[in-house]
Order: structure tokens, then sequence, then C-alpha cells
């Protein structure tokens, strides 16, 4: 049976892998806060060195808070994000 979530993607800054160091247990932790309430549901990186991040989110209510909650926006490092829907059709 499908399953609507809502993406979040991020497009990182170049040199991620290296930028990000100072601020990656925040974000892991978010991360993992958001899942441990139900609000997230898979998550990761892409590409190596990372250039990417996708999200999957419960609600476009979740991922937008989660974006606005997340070091690493705070910090400069996502030079872009959307949301939208993503069908899942099995997992």
């Amino acid at each position: 049976m499908p399953q609507t979530l809502q993406l979040l993607q991020y497009e990182y800054v170049s040199d991620m892998a290296e930028k990000r160091a100072p601020h990656r247990a925040a974000h892991l932790s978010l991360i993992e806060e958001y899942h441990a309430e139900g609000k997230l549901v898979i998550a990761g990186a892409l590409g190596d060195p990372p250039h990417s991040g996708l999200l999957a989110f419960a609600s476009a209510e979740a991922a937008a808070a989660f974006a606005e909650e997340d070091p690493y926006g705070a910090a400069g490092l996502v030079v872009s994000k959307k949301i939208e829907p993503w069908t899942v059709v099995v997992s």
C-alpha cells in the first residue's frame, strides 16, 4: 500500500565532509530526536564525498521544523533545500 512521506532535500556547500565536522554531532542528535519521536523515517547523505542530503519525514510540518532547527543550516552548510511529497510504494 503506498505511503506518502515528505522528502527534504539539501544541497551542500563544496567540501562538506570537512566543513560539517564541528556541527555533525548536533546534526545527528537532531536526526535521532526526530526519529525517536516518529517524525523522521529515514535519512542520509548522497555522494562520496557527500554533496546532498535526503531526509524523509511523516509530515511537511516536521520536515520544515527540522530544516529550521538543523545546525547544518544555521552554519551555512546548506546551499538549497526543498520539501516535496514522495510516494513510497514499497519499503
